[in-house]
């Protein structure tokens, strides 16, 4: 199993908000897109898939992969898990 979340970019890039965790297969294109294609409909701007099975490991590597570098932060809505900034 993988964690796919969904989020959105603020419009200055300093946040990532997590808006949405599903549990999907790994790799199964078509759960992805049945999840992303209404969310994006809504608002999102951004969604990945990360190969973990527990919400606050792919909230953790979102911040790594994606803001940490940037010094943006991600804002995890689904679970309030608040990752480790080292």
């Amino acid at each position: 199993m993988s964690t796919l979340l969904i989020g959105c970019w603020s419009k200055d890039r300093a946040t990532l908000s997590i808006t949405a965790s599903h549990q999907v297969a790994d790799g199964d294109q078509a759960a992805i897109d049945a999840l992303t294609r209404p969310a994006f409909t809504q608002g999102a701007n951004w969604a990945c898939e990360f190969d973990v099975d527990a919400h606050r490991r792919a909230v953790q590597r979102a911040y790594e992969e994606f803001a940490c570098d940037d010094g943006a932060w991600v804002d995890d809505t689904v679970e309030h898990y608040e990752p480790d900034a080292y």
